[in-house]
């Protein structure tokens, strides 16, 4: 693809040519960019809907704002991909989510323009203020805006740093809600109803449209309403202003795609001294008519036909590992009535639509709240529930001490599915869920469990359920190994037992979750080799099998392990504190993840370059079968 078929596209390399447009071209461009977007997202997949609900919004920031000088802070990048085209990066665009290409999130070391680097969501205010609190101290003029949206606001931590902010009334800050009533799928809580009440207010709209008009053009005016406070509002709504309550100025609800307004009022807040919020109202998924009717499924759609919208289905017959998950789910909710779903804003991201259709009142969707969402299945398994609580391996970073604190030392029933475990691919370093193993391991109480295939993960979340402890289960995003699953019966797996999957005398392979997998091909190929390989798969991180690693150091001079997480604290460096403890003389070599930030790229290219894919493995083993196995 290249511009030649735009008229603006091209001409814009920065917010420096961007300014150089009057306000209707700059309405063209946005069209251009908007219907670049959906060309390049088309075949290069990505988060479509979301960016193209903010490419208005993307465009008049930088269009009023002095950017790079000016700090834009990006909440989560589902919302950038505007921001990156405009700002240097239109041709770049095309490897985006890439090997060696661009990220899909802002990312600092990528340019001057991403002020802060955005993955995981609610963090813009904090940031923003903390930049706009130096710009303060060192005596600096620069602007500093926070864009929070796509649910982000129902984030704990976005109300800390209102909190915070609030506090400080002669630090310059303006907070940009983009409210498109979504996260990934439906936007829930009392949060999502009071903007709703905002935003549809009769009254406050017709006002607040008359007091604009009035006051873009009479600077007086624009003085004596910052003085006025808030009392108008308040009479409006009939209720205090949460973000007034907070001591932000509040203004809007303005409308996201209206460029004029947008221009008129941010140029209006530009000037204006002290913590403030505009409230902007945008339509995720705007101007691609697919995405507005569909807008959980595009807001990353994989590739698809621009022109009918049809989405190309990826290759492969395995089920999901993620409908595994919630399937099995329903079934387990089905045969016990205490087994309840709680996710943070993740329902379709993780499979737990299944409950929610089927059963929806056993099904709790907390928003962007993982740490709540830890805490109140902690609630739930006291009061004598059985939650399974689906948060990506990722995200359950967030809710660490909400584990150790308010489940483990309590031994609660609170059953912790990790989806997205291992590295994820193209989301890339920020949605890697590479630390879990070696976190949670340490966490004393608690089991933690990987499944090699989809039957694996049905029996470990049935094992889970009859356990009575806290149980974490962490598995991939993607398609599963093919093995059968739908309407097998359920087998319950005796806690921290793993198995044996390949007799063998030269070798031990060491496997832990579906890395089982490729190793399982790999220790095939070494036979044919003439290396005889006995194959482990230890199925249990915590606790380690005991009786399968004394037997192994018995038995064996040379080891290999595999893990799809951190080396560092992991599976393998476990295994080899075991033998070593035991007085075992066995050479163990470890593969897994290095002391490194792994950038994106296909899961594939990334188990290659980690060195641990089927051509490593078997590598290793070879290596482990010379003569002196160094």
């Amino acid at each position: 693809m290249t511009t030649d078929g735009y008229r603006l596209l091209g001409k814009i390399d920065s917010p420096r040519d961007l300014k150089r447009l009057t306000q209707e071209e700059l309405r063209s461009y946005c069209d251009e960019l908007r219907h670049y977007i959906i060309e390049e997202c088309s075949v290069r997949p990505g988060h479509l809907a979301s960016s193209l609900g903010a490419v208005e919004l993307a465009a008049a920031l930088h269009y009023v704002f002095d950017t790079p000088d000016d700090r834009i802070v990006w909440d989560v990048g589902h919302q950038t991909y505007a921001h990156k085209i405009i700002t240097g990066r239109r041709e770049a665009f095309r490897t985006k989510r890439q090997l060696g290409g661009i990220s899909g999130f802002p990312r600092m070391a990528e340019s001057e323009y991403d002020a802060f680097g955005g993955g995981h969501a609610s963090v813009s205010i904090s940031a923003a203020f903390g930049m706009a609190k130096a710009a303060e101290l060192r005596g600096e003029k620069r602007q500093i805006v926070a864009v929070i949206g796509d649910g982000s606001m129902t984030g704990g931590l976005a109300f800390e740093g209102l909190n915070n902010a609030g506090a400080s009334k002669a630090t310059n800050l303006l907070v940009i809600l983009n409210d498109n009533n979504m996260a990934i799928d439906q936007a829930t809580g009392a949060l999502k109803n009071y903007l709703l009440k905002i935003s549809t207010s009769v009254h406050y709209n017709r006002f607040k449209q008359r007091l604009w008009g009035v006051l873009s053009h009479t600077p007086r005016l624009l003085r004596l309403c910052q003085k006025a406070g808030n009392a108008v509002k308040q009479g409006l709504l009939n209720n205090s202003n949460l973000f007034e309550s907070l001591n932000f100025r509040y203004f809007g609800p303005v409308d996201g795609h209206n460029l004029s307004e947008l221009v008129r009022t941010l140029r209006a807040l530009r000037d204006m001294r002290g913590p403030k919020l505009l409230h902007v109202m945008t339509v995720k998924g705007k101007g691609y008519l697919p995405a507005e009717r569909n807008q959980p499924a595009w807001h990353a759609p994989g590739r698809f036909n621009p022109d009918t919208g049809e989405r190309i289905a990826s290759k492969g017959s395995a089920a999901r590992y993620q409908d595994v998950f919630g399937q099995t789910l329903v079934e387990l909710a089905r045969l016990d009535e205490r087994v309840v779903g709680v996710t943070p804003a993740m329902t379709s991201g993780c499979s737990m639509n299944l409950l929610q259709e089927t059963l929806p009142g056993r099904c709790f969707d907390v928003g962007i709240a993982e740490g709540h969402a830890v805490t109140f299945s902690a609630g739930l398994a006291a009061a004598g529930m059985v939650p399974f609580c689906n948060i990506y391996s990722t995200f359950m970073q967030r809710a660490y001490d909400n584990v150790i604190h308010d489940v483990a030392i309590q031994q609660l029933p609170v059953v912790l599915c990790l989806d997205r475990a291992g590295l994820v691919g193209e989301d890339g370093v920020t949605h890697h869920g590479v630390f879990d193993l070696a976190a949670f391991a340490a966490v004393p109480g608690l089991t933690v469990a990987a499944p090699m295939d989809e039957r694996e993960l049905r029996n470990m979340m049935y094992s889970a359920l009859r356990s009575g402890c806290p149980y974490m289960i962490r598995y991939p995003r993607g398609n599963g190994a093919g093995a059968a699953w739908r309407n097998e019966p359920f087998e319950e797996l005796p806690r921290g037992r793993g198995r044996m999957l390949r007799e063998g005398e030269d070798v031990a392979l060491l496997t832990i979750g579906t890395t089982g997998n490729e190793a399982a091909r790999a220790a095939a190929r070494a036979a044919r080799e003439g290396l005889s390989v006995a194959h482990y798969d230890l199925r249990f991180a915590k606790p380690l099998d005991e009786e399968l690693l004394h037997a192994v150091g018995r038995r064996f001079r040379h080891a290999v392990t595999v893990e799809d997480g951190c080396l560092r604290g992991g599976v393998g460096e476990a295994a080899a504190a075991f033998f070593n403890q035991h007085g075992y003389r066995i050479a163990v070599r470890r593969l897994g993840i290095g002391d490194r930030w792994v950038e994106h790229g296909t899961p594939a290219e990334l188990h290659a370059a980690c060195g641990y894919d089927e051509e490593a493995i078997l590598a290793a083993l070879l290596a482990s079968g010379e003569p002196d196995g160094r």
